[in-house]
Order: structure tokens, then C-alpha cells, then sequence
């Protein structure tokens, strides 16, 4: 049974809402992408740091230990995600959601107006 930071974090992925939480410490305001369990089978997250407190430059990707994350929320806001993907990711072994696959390529496409609308 997942946990309830778990279906937290997995919602927010399928309804595109930013999660505000405490990590390591820290706070963070992440727009999570892929949940799942690690090769240990903890529960863990994929998701884009924009905004908070880091160690580092943000915006960056974040693999986050779900059994760490403190204080979690969502919250409606832009959705933020990394420019480029220049290796294949590995925080998440074992991938339950994927925004990419899951989420975004079941969603219906808008019609787009052309010029003559």
C-alpha cells in the first residue's frame, strides 16, 4: 500500500499541480514527472526543483526518498520541467507514472485556431 505522501505526489503528477514540501531540511516547490520505487524498493519521485532552498543552482532535477519528504502539499501554478534530457534517468527503478507517457499522451489534443478563425 503506498504510502500517503505516495498518492499525494502521484496525483499532483496526474492532475499537473506543483508540490511544496520539506526535503532534506529544505524547502522545496518541485513539479514532480516520474514516481515509483528505487532498485532498493523505496518509494521515490523525479521531479523539477524551480524554486526553494538547494544545495545547488536551480532549477535542476531532483530525485526525491518519498519516506524523507516532510510537510507536502500541492498547489495549482505553472508547470515547470527541464529544457533537456541529455542522460536516461535512474532515480526511478521501478516507474508506476510517467507524466510524459501516462499523463500528457492520453490527454486529448485542442484544436488549434488557425489564421482564417
Amino acid at each position: 500500500m503506498p504510502s500517503a505522501t505516495y498518492a499525494l505526489f502521484r496525483n499532483a503528477i496526474q492532475t499537473e499541480q506543483q508540490v511544496l514540501c520539506t526535503y532534506e531540511g529544505r524547502h522545496r516547490e518541485l513539479c514532480p514527472h516520474i514516481i515509483g520505487t528505487n532498485k532498493r524498493g523505496e518509494e521515490v519521485v523525479l521531479a523539477w526543483q524551480f524554486a526553494g532552498d538547494s544545495s545547488g543552482p536551480l532549477p535542476q532535477w531532483r530525485c526525491l526518498r518519498l519516506a524523507s519528504v516532510r510537510f507536502a502539499r500541492q498547489r495549482a501554478g505553472p508547470w515547470h520541467e527541464g529544457g533537456s534530457h541529455k542522460s536516461e534517468q535512474s532515480c526511478v527503478a521501478n516507474v508506476d507514472l510517467d507524466i510524459n507517457i501516462d499523463v500528457r499522451k492520453r490527454r486529448k489534443p485542442t484544436p488549434r485556431k488557425g489564421p482564417s478563425d
